[in-house]
């Protein structure tokens, strides 16, 4: 392998799907302040809005997810020309 080229943080890292409130762990070098306790164990942790847990594709449901308000602005922008 060549030297000098990996990444020095390579670390186990939390990840956290914020829809369904899944933690899975594996390795990563994604930069973070915030922690989380799994198991006894203090990890680093890193938000997610959808993962492999809630992702339609993985699951085979079909789910909305708004995490952002877009339905509830596109309807209050679009109500006034409602009859």
């Amino acid at each position: 392998m060549k030297a000098g080229i990996h990444p020095k943080n390579y670390r186990v890292v939390a990840f956290k799907d914020m829809s369904n409130d899944e933690v899975f762990l594996t390795k990563s070098t994604a930069d973070t302040n915030e922690t989380i306790e799994v198991d006894g164990v203090e990890y680093p942790l890193v938000k997610l809005e959808i993962s492999r847990t809630s992702h339609p594709y993985y699951t085979g449901k079909s789910k909305l997810v708004d995490t952002a308000g877009r339905i509830d602005k596109f309807k209050s922008k679009y109500a006034k020309f409602k009859k």
